[in-house]
């Protein structure tokens, strides 16, 4: 496999890993129409267990048989595709070896009343299946972070051991934090780090609002005179909190919004040195030729082009 100079330089800063494991990062960095730029785009379709099966996948129907997630991640040039086990499980065989796939490893869903996730997947699975990485939620701030962050760190050191990448889906919520904290620039920036410091080699969080939560951290914000003003340079504060940039940071594409709105945003991503998105149902509950547009457009942004 041949590497840039680029992600040679992104695996440098991962002193730690194995061979094995620099290897399935490599494959995910170098896979697709942004491969070996240090920019991805993912497809993670994850939706159905959190959000329910209706609400997922009815506003465009084809996205109900797995194959469809696997044929548009590869047919769009993404990077990789991140799901539950069912659902890689459904195209392993046929789609082998075409695209990286992320096995996310643990769940919530929408009638669960605690924010909390269970852990539905196993790095013998994510193996067998032939997975590059597995991927793990925390919930920082939730009555139940503990005991998440130790179950991460069993499965991470696991996973490493056995030569798999971790990707961390870093999502601050619980009683203890609004509704607007949850994605307030200081509080993503603590969640990005908090993923940083658990061993994660490839970051997950949302795009950071203006928002401070907690009124310690304004204090340092205006003590220091930290830019926040614009979502580009939220997403650099993001990426410094990440180990001053050793760290791959992408950002989600979240609820539904209108084309340019996405636009915008991985603009905003791409200017800030973030690596780049992980995009679901923006992508996906769009009919299939609107899908492909939409992520060719968000590619030729990373690319520098649009």
């Amino acid at each position: 496999m041949r590497i840039t100079q680029k992600v040679r330089k992104i695996l440098d800063a991962y002193e730690s890993d194995t061979p094995g494991t620099k290897a399935n990062l490599a494959r995910i960095l170098m896979q697709g129409k942004l491969g070996g730029s240090g920019k991805l785009v993912i497809l993670p379709v994850d939706q159905g267990f959190e959000h329910g099966p209706a609400r997922s996948f009815a506003p465009n129907p084809a996205g109900y048989d797995p194959h469809y997630h696997f044929q548009l991640a590869i047919e769009a040039g993404l990077s990789a595709y991140a799901a539950p086990l069912g659902m890689i499980e459904a195209g392993a065989d046929s789609f082998a070896g075409a695209i990286p796939t992320i096995l996310k490893v643990n769940s919530s869903n929408s009638l669960a009343t605690s924010k909390d996730q269970a852990v539905t997947g196993s790095v013998a699975d994510a193996l067998r299946l032939g997975c590059s990485a597995i991927g793990f939620t925390i919930y920082p701030a939730s009555e139940f972070a503990f005991e998440l962050m130790e179950e991460l760190r069993e499965l991470a050191e696991e996973a490493k051991a056995a030569g798999l990448a971790v990707v961390v889906w870093s999502y601050p919520r619980g009683p203890g934090l609004s509704k607007a904290g949850e994605t307030a620039v200081d509080i993503c920036a603590y969640a990005a780090h908090m993923a940083a410091l658990m061993g994660a080699h490839i970051i997950k969080v949302k795009p950071p609002t203006e928002h401070l939560e907690l009124d310690a951290a304004k204090k340092v914000y205006q003590g220091q005179n930290i830019d926040i003003a614009t979502l580009a340079t939220r997403v650099k504060h993001v990426v410094d909190a990440c180990f001053a940039g050793r760290r791959i940071v992408v950002f989600s594409g979240g609820e539904a919004k209108d084309s340019e709105g996405i636009y915008a945003e991985c603009r905003a991503i791409r200017d800030g040195g973030g690596n780049g998105s992980i995009i679901g149902r923006n992508s996906f509950q769009r009919p299939r030729e609107q899908a492909l547009e939409l992520l060719g457009k968000i590619i030729e942004i990373y690319q520098g082009k649009f």
